[in-house]
């Protein structure tokens, strides 16, 4: 599989989307690659952590690639079952060519005003690389959710994001829990700690598998039921 994470605003946790949807495919005992576009390198640092950390861990290999990344991506395709392609926050030749080359892309997204007016371009961007990528899948992801039953931003969003033509949303739910926070200074995801947000990641890694492999029952042992 090979799944980019990308969108055109910063700060909506794709670098957190990409290393817990590696951990957890790792843990199935898929050979997964990740891939590091962003200048910042924020998934390279956390993928050294990692390796640092000398224990039995998962091993997610981990590289980083500038510029034209899809001979990079399809080179890595011969050698790896899955690769994660984390690209930057805006709008750029790592995102355009990756887009190129990925299966699925996941936009992710708060739920806040600033973030959804980017999906309009970010619409406007898939459209024009389906001309070279006719069967990419692409799903809205909403990320940072607030876990406050009363509070409406994440209604908002959704109904928001469902009233725009070409929009598809993912039904997954990943919300804003210190469980990723520490899992990332740890070189760890969150399914390796307890807590709730494991659940999220593991159902979001069944909606992936489900979408490019669509043959049946992927897990290793039952998910864990979502808990706000």
């Amino acid at each position: 599989m090979r799944i980019l994470i990308g969108s055109e605003k910063g700060g909506s946790g794709k670098t957190t989307v990409a290393t817990n949807i590696a951990v957890e495919l790792s843990r199935r005992g898929r050979d997964v690659l990740l891939i590091d576009t962003d200048p910042q390198a924020s998934a390279r640092k956390w993928a050294d952590r990692r390796s640092q950390a000398g224990d039995n861990r998962p091993r997610v290999h981990c590289t980083e690639r500038r510029g034209d990344v899809f001979g990079a991506i399809q080179d890595a395709a011969d050698r790896y079952q899955d690769i994660i392609i984390d690209a930057g926050g805006r709008d750029s030749e790592e995102l355009r060519s990756a887009m190129t080359a990925a299966e699925l892309l996941l936009v992710p997204l708060r739920p806040s005003q600033l973030d959804l007016e980017t999906v309009t371009t970010m619409r406007k961007l898939i459209s024009l690389v389906r001309s070279f990528n006719r069967s990419l899948i692409d799903r809205v992801l909403l990320t940072q959710m607030p876990t406050h039953r009363l509070i409406r931003e994440t209604h908002d969003a959704r109904e928001a994001l469902e009233e725009l033509d070409g929009v598809s949303l993912s039904p997954s739910r990943i919300y804003e829990r210190k469980a990723y926070r520490d899992a990332v200074t740890q070189g760890l995801g969150v399914v390796e700690l307890p807590g709730p947000a494991r659940a999220e990641v593991q159902v979001l890694v069944e909606e992936v598998i489900g979408l490019l492999e669509p043959s049946g029952c992927h897990t290793v042992t039952q998910c864990d039921s979502v808990t706000v």
